[in-house]
Parts: structure tokens; sequence; C-alpha cells
């Protein structure tokens, strides 16, 4: 656990008892102050309790009286598309909002890093897609260098309950825009910015809100090293903000189909091969055509990505080579989970956007798609230049139907479930054909989570291949 430090002797309100607000709750107890918790759920009000935490109703007229600091969950809006009361009511008795990511740098390096012969680093990692491949991505790289590395944040543990960093350890985070927009202390090591589609637009008030919750990383506290993703606008100029100039190698930009140059700090990845240039001059390559764990351009992009953030903490890029090929890739994320008469199986029941889905299309040829479910704002257009690739949608979702209108010039089954459209699709693959998960729609039509809906598709194809 990191105990939360500077805050010894004060009330410190925790909205919200989930995962990270329970977590909070104990890191500032553990570093001596008086957290005062609050949930609508009784059930989550009643855990706490049972863990001798004091819980306050912060709803009613009063409940801010004493309170210094209010920690929020990543979950509860405090902006768009309305603020929660409560947050409503910590501004009007001026008590300053903040969440665990806020708390976590605050206190993470309190403790003996001026001690240390290698202080420890954070990396914190954020973008619309591709951020948990690369978080895990840069946490294995470290691993089978031998460095001391802890994976936090929006995957793995909470960032309060992780172990102190040691000599020379790495904590590498996953940083949503729910978590960078409310946190009052955001100071990595080395930030990364792997790229940006729309998402969460209510929630941030329209497309430059959203960029503004993922620009903050890089604005708070002024990284030692920036990777930066250009192949978007708000790369672009992400990276012009943040460098001083052509050869300012604090800024490395990255990319996954075109060919960067200049005179600065560049990786790219193009037609499979990952290419890394210093100063006008190649200084070292990658094939990663043959990488199981990371199919696609997409993907690439997570290992230029990366490949940026470990070499700028001094590793070898032959280390990061073999790190890559023992990479297996994460679950639910473009990974292959069987393979039967020449038919591959992919599940990437994370693509719950269109963006996401299109570059899970662009990775595979002969596709048999499984795909709908919650159709998020913006429609289907965008993926128009995966479509060539399919050979059949099998679409399911309680609005299958409206959805497979979406499709034009793909021939689609309406399957509405899950086992008919895996049944459907495995009847009618061929040798060299994909039978792909790639929904490009949140789950929660007929699923609690991305997880579930990617588990059930697994289920599911073990049971028609168990049949033969």
């Amino acid at each position: 656990m990191i105990p939360v430090a500077n805050m010894e002797g004060r009330s410190v309100a925790v909205l919200g008892l989930g995962r990270s607000g329970l977590s909070a709750a104990r890191a500032l107890r553990e570093g001596g102050a008086l957290p005062l918790v609050w949930d609508d759920n009784p059930a989550a009000r009643d855990r706490a309790e049972a863990e001798g935490l004091t819980v306050r109703d912060l709803t009613r007229a009063g409940g801010f009286d004493g309170v210094d600091w209010l920690v929020v969950s990543p979950g509860i809006p405090h902006l768009y598309p309305a603020p929660n009361p409560v947050i409503a009511a910590a501004w009007a008795a001026g008590v300053p909002v903040d969440n665990d990511i806020g708390l976590f740098f605050r206190s993470v390096g309190s403790g003996d890093w001026d001690s240390f012969d290698s202080p420890p680093k954070v990396i914190a990692v954020t973008g619309s897609n591709g951020k948990s491949t690369t978080s895990a991505l840069i946490h294995h790289i470290l691993q089978s260098a031998g460095r001391e590395s802890q994976l936090a944040g929006n995957i793995g543990r909470g960032v309060l309950d992780i172990d102190p960093p040691g000599d020379g350890g790495v904590v590498v985070l996953e940083l949503s825009s729910y978590q960078t927009d409310l946190a009052r202390a955001l100071t990595p090591d080395v930030a990364v910015f792997t790229n940006l589609s729309p998402d969460h637009l209510d929630r941030h008030g329209g497309m430059g809100g959203y960029f503004a919750a993922k620009r903050r990383l890089f604005a708070e506290g002024g990284p030692d090293r920036c990777v930066i993703g250009m192949d978007e606008p708000e790369g672009r100029y992400l990276a012009n903000q943040l460098s001083e100039g052509p050869t300012d190698d604090r800024v490395i930009r990255i990319s996954s189909g075109q060919k960067l140059s200049g005179p600065g700090w560049l990786v790219f990845a193009r037609k499979g091969f990952l290419t890394e240039w210093r100063k006008g001059r190649q200084v070292a390559g990658i094939d990663l055509r043959e990488i199981r764990g990371l199919p696609g351009a997409h993907n690439h992009q997570n290992a230029c990505a990366a490949y940026a953030a470990t070499r700028a903490l001094g590793l070898a890029p032959r280390d990061i080579e073999t790190a890559l090929h023992s990479f297996e890739g994460l679950p639910h994320r473009s990974q292959t989970i069987a393979e039967a008469g020449g038919v591959s199986y992919v599940n990437d029941s994370k693509a719950t956007n269109v963006d996401s889905a299109v570059k899970a299309l662009l990775a595979f040829r002969n596709i048999r798609w499984i795909c709908g479910g919650l159709e998020k704002e913006g429609g289907l257009a965008g993926l128009a230049p995966g479509l060539p690739n399919v050979r059949k949608a099998y679409v399911i979702g309680r609005e299958a139907a409206k959805f497979a209108l979406g499709l034009p010039g793909v021939e689609a089954e309406i399957c509405t479930d899950m086992a008919t459209a895996v049944a459907a699709a495995s009847a009618e693959a061929e040798p060299g054909d994909v039978v792909l998960l790639a929904p490009a729609a949140a789950s929660f039509d007929q699923y609690d989570s991305f997880e579930k809906r990617g588990e059930d598709f697994a289920e599911k194809v073990a049971a028609v291949l168990a049949r033969g």
C-alpha cells in the first residue's frame, strides 16, 4: 500500500466505495488521515463499516462540516453531463476535490527515494485505444529485462494498493480520461499519449473536453519524456506544444503507418517493421510481423509506444525485441483463443467503439465477423475501411437488425445472441478464415461488461469445437 502523505490528522471525505474508493480510504487511514466515506449503495456502506471506516452521509445538509478534502471515484461525473450533487456541495463548501490518482502522485515519492541509487520511475499511459495493451506491454518488457515493475491504475491493481517501489523500480499506470481529468497532481517521469478518437463525449462535454482531459497528463507536472502518437491532429498539436524545437528529444514521436522524418527522436512502424531514428539516422529496427501477441497496425502502434517508453528508461533495443516476442497479449484484445481446421478464432470484445473495431478488421483477412450491441454515438460509417475484409457479419444485440442496416455491402445474418452467431460463423468458416468478435458497440444491452461478453464468446467457441 502507498500511504497517503501530508494528510495526517485531516478529515478526508471519500465518495464512491468501489475498488478505487475503498483503496483510497485505506491508504488515507494508513497515512494518518481521518477518512469519512459515502456511497449511495447501502451494501457498499456496510462493507466499509465492516472495515472500521466511518460512514458519513455527504448528501445531507452540513455533510462537509469539518471536511478538508474530497476524493471521488472515477465513475462519478464531476462536471458533464451534470455535476454529482455531492461534488457540487463540496464546491459550495470550498472543499478541494481530488481522486486516487492525485493522492498517488502526492504520496509515491515521499518515502526513501532520496536514499536510492536509482530513484523509481513512473510511466503513465493515456489515449483512446490501446492504452491497456501498451501499459501491459511496457510492464512485460521491464520484467523481461529484469527491472522491478508494477502495473496499476485502470488495469491491474489500484494505484494506492501497490507496494512502494524499490531502488530502480518502475510503476506503470494506465490512466483513463476520467482519472486524468480530476487528479490534482500528475507528475509521471514518462507520459504516453497513444491516440484520440471519439469516446465518453457526454462525460467531457464533447471532443474538446475529452482531449483536454487527456492533455492534463502532460501539462500539470511536465514529464521528463513524452511519447506522443502522431496519427491524429491532436497528437501532432500536443507534440508541438511540448517541444522546444526540432531536435528536442524530450518528445518521442511515434506512428503506425507513416514514416516520420526530422532530426528528433522518432519511432514508427510501416509494413510490419518498427524503426527507431535519432538525430536523422536509424539506430534500431524490429520485424513485428511474426509477433503473435501484437497483430495488426493498431498493435504495431502499441509496440512503438512501449518501445519508446522503455527506451526512454535506457533499455536496449535487443532486450525490448526479445520481450516483444514473448508477449501473449491481453484477454479480449485481438486474442487468438482457438485454431481448428485452418480457422482462427479471435476475441476482441474490447473493441467497443467503431475506431477500435475497424482496426481489428484491418488486422485480418477473410473475416467471419461477430458484431453488434449497444451502438455508440456517431454511427457506423467509420467501419467502411475494414469492411472489404469481411466475408460475412453475424450480428448480435437487442437491436441487431438496426445495426446490420449500418453495414452497406456486407452480407449480414441477424443472430441476436452469441450462441447463434458463433454456431453460424463456425459452420460456414473455411480454412484461412478468421472468426472475429469485434463488436463495434458497448456490451450493456446483453452483458455486464465487455469482459463477460468476451468470456461468453470463448465459451461458445469451445463448445462448438468440442462438438466437432
